[in-house]
């Protein structure tokens, strides 16, 4: 249970802190279109970083010492950045141009309509982006596991090591079927997420 939940942590708390730093990355590149190009093209390359060399080149990079508690997040949030920041971008791009205006027309200032038209009526299109990056995290920290972080991953390692001369199962099928779970559960939850933030579609459904 105490490796489930720090996996559980660790895949949640990075993508929580990629989105809020996608929103005006995202926002930048949608509102002006000469910087889509160059945002989504550095971000989708951080994404191409092996994930064992990211959480090595993290610590020396940010002065922190190995094996921080903060090296697997930090090394994390960024690739919930560079999956997120084209969802974002894209989401706030399926905004019709026509209820945009109609906003405008209304009052709605810039930051106003940002929050309370754009943002609720791309959120359909960012929860589907929330849940690559919920279940691409499930997958990644258990590599952390590796390098001695707590994590479900670490239920690998020992299955490994302990299969020695024989092989020994039972820890490494128990982490994959965790894994799984958790995964799972987790995309469920963004779903409902969704589903709770555009009660406007089931109206229009029903």
């Amino acid at each position: 249970m105490r490796l489930l939940w720090s996996h559980a942590w660790l895949s949640v708390v990075p993508v929580v802190v990629g989105l809020l730093i996608a929103l005006p990355l995202g926002w930048v590149a949608r509102r002006y279109r000469w910087t889509y190009p160059p945002i989504i093209s550095i971000t989708g390359l951080l994404y191409t970083i092996p994930s064992i060399a990211l959480f090595v080149l993290v610590p020396p990079l940010l002065g922190l010492d190995t094996l921080d508690p903060l090296q697997v997040p930090i090394a994390l949030t960024v690739y919930s950045v560079a999956l997120l920041v084209r969802v974002v971008a894209d989401g706030l791009a399926s905004v019709p141009d026509d209820t945009v205006q109609a906003a405008t027309a209304l009052g709605f200032r810039p930051l106003e309509r940002f929050f309370k038209v754009e943002l609720p009526i791309a959120v359909p299109v960012i929860a589907a982006g929330l849940r690559v990056a919920v279940v691409s995290n499930v997958s990644i920290v258990a590599v952390a596991g590796t390098i001695g972080m707590s994590n479900l991953g670490q239920l690998f390692t020992q299955g490994f090591q302990l299969s020695t001369p024989d092989a020994y199962y039972p820890p490494i099928v128990l982490g994959i079927v965790l894994c799984v779970l958790l995964a799972i559960v987790l995309d469920l939850a963004v779903i409902g997420l969704n589903r709770w933030l555009t009660p406007w579609r089931r109206a229009v459904r029903s």
